[in-house]
């Protein structure tokens, strides 16, 4: 069974497909079961320049960007993606990124603590969350 909101990944394409709605059969891609995919986070610290951190710039705009110093985001190796979701699981926000871009996304309203999700195309999932 699937929950909404949950990433999957095929080992063989590497397609990743986000759960809209949940259900009771199993996510195939080329011809195999696809993989949950779980966020790395703080308790691994493995490398911290991965972990979304959330802050609040200088036009006090609250932000989400990927480590305390920002992940690099060269052509190989960068951010995919950033998405935030709201504790009650109804708001998301996604931001797709580009090499050359910064690994930061402006939130259009933060609802009460929210997780945050990136990812990197060498290092895979990582989660962070706000106070």
């Amino acid at each position: 069974m699937t929950e909404r909101l949950e990433l999957y990944r095929c080992e063989i394409c590497g397609n990743l497909v986000q759960v809209i709605l949940s259900g009771a059969g199993e996510l195939v891609c080329c011809g195999e079961p696809m993989q949950l995919v779980k966020g790395n986070h703080k308790e691994e610290m493995v490398n911290e320049k991965h972990i979304p951190v959330f802050t609040v710039n200088e036009d006090g705009k609250n932000i989400v960007q990927v480590g305390t110093v920002l992940h690099p985001m060269n052509d190989d190796h960068y951010i995919m993606f950033i998405e935030t979701i709201s504790e009650d699981k109804n708001h998301l926000q996604l931001q797709y990124l580009h090499p050359g871009e910064e690994a930061k996304m402006i939130l259009e309203n933060k609802i009460g603590k929210t997780l945050a999700y990136e990812f990197c195309n060498l290092h895979g999932l990582w989660e962070g969350e706000s106070d």
